[in-house]
């Protein structure tokens, strides 16, 4: 298998409101957009982060639409301190406060309007010597 190019689809109730978010608050510019779709970029990604509107008959399978139910958007970045703070002056909604777990992961996590969970991290030295490596 050859893969080409990637993607994460979201179904999402407010299309707008989602790509809104992430292109004030991380940096994604517009790909493309058409009615209830929007599909986003950002050079550093690695795939292109895309919204569909919940109740579109196009979705498939119908079984699963909406059904994103624990779904984390999860991106490393390089100093989580800095991006943590720009977040917070331009408002963003921290649902888990900055913290470093003993395995080395440092990281918080926001919700867009569509309560679609971001979580951004920077992986540090172990406070717990069980996980040095």
């Amino acid at each position: 298998m050859h893969i080409t190019d990637s993607a994460i689809s979201l179904n999402v109730p407010d299309v707008a409101a989602s790509a809104a978010w992430v292109k004030k608050h991380l940096g994604f510019t517009e790909a493309m957009a058409a009615e209830g779709f929007c599909s986003l970029t950002h050079p550093d990604a690695g795939f292109n982060l895309i919204y569909l509107q919940t109740g579109l008959p196009t979705f498939k399978p119908a079984s699963v639409a909406g059904a994103a139910d624990g779904l984390l958007v999860a991106f490393t970045v390089e100093d989580i301190d800095a991006d943590h703070a720009r977040l917070v002056k331009e408002d963003a909604t921290i649902v888990t406060p900055l913290e470093t777990e003993p395995w080395g992961e440092r990281y918080f996590q926001m919700s867009d309007p569509n309560g679609v969970i971001y979580q951004l991290v920077q992986w540090v030295t172990p406070t717990d010597p069980q996980y040095a490596g």
